[in-house]
């Protein structure tokens, strides 16, 4: 973004100013709205028990499902944050669309194991956010996968938009939810 500098008739004009004369100056760009600093850095867990359905003739984990499981991380962050993924749509127009989403395997989950999903805010913007993600074995306290997702804010024809006000705030200290999960 150029910024100019002010000429003494308050305007901001582009070119030389019509009234003062003084033509355009440009002045070092501030810096870009970001609202990352201090974001949530304990992370939200919550656990899930691998069921028969999910897994292949071997009782190993479908590798796609390790992105349902993020979904269900990320719904149950956002619970925790005071809001409802939901009432986020239908009251303020707003959906958090996928725009990219990736998953690196560390070991395989096996049928009727307990994983535990930890599920963080990696960074915020005015319009897209991203989600940092965790896979966990509960009995062994391994870890299966880690992932990010990068979402976009959106109305409901699919354009982008801002992040309503009301929700960047929750997603910057202090909160509650940020106390009540220490990253072990």
């Amino acid at each position: 973004m150029r910024t100019y500098e002010k000429c003494a008739c308050k305007c901001f004009r582009f070119r030389t100013c019509q009234k003062t004369g003084v033509g355009r100056r440009l002045l070092p760009s501030w810096p870009r709205f970001d609202y990352t600093s201090g974001l949530m850095s304990a992370w939200h867990a919550t656990s899930v028990r691998v069921r028969y359905a999910e897994t292949d003739q071997m009782g190993v984990v479908y590798y796609g499902n390790f992105f349902v499981w993020f979904e269900i991380g990320r719904v149950e962050l956002l619970r925790q944050l005071g809001f409802a993924y939901k009432d986020m749509e239908q009251q303020d127009d707003s959906y958090i669309v996928v725009a990219e989403a990736r998953c690196r395997y560390l070991r395989p989950a096996r049928y009727d194991d307990v994983l535990v999903i930890r599920t963080r805010v990696e960074e915020a913007r005015s319009r897209t956010i991203r989600f940092a993600y965790e896979i966990l074995a509960q009995a062994t306290g391994q870890r299966l996968a880690t992932g990010e997702t990068t979402h976009v804010i959106c109305d409901r024809t699919g354009r982008p938009k801002s992040l309503p006000a009301k929700y960047r705030k929750l997603f910057t200290p202090p909160h509650p939810a940020h106390a009540a999960y220490k990253s072990p």
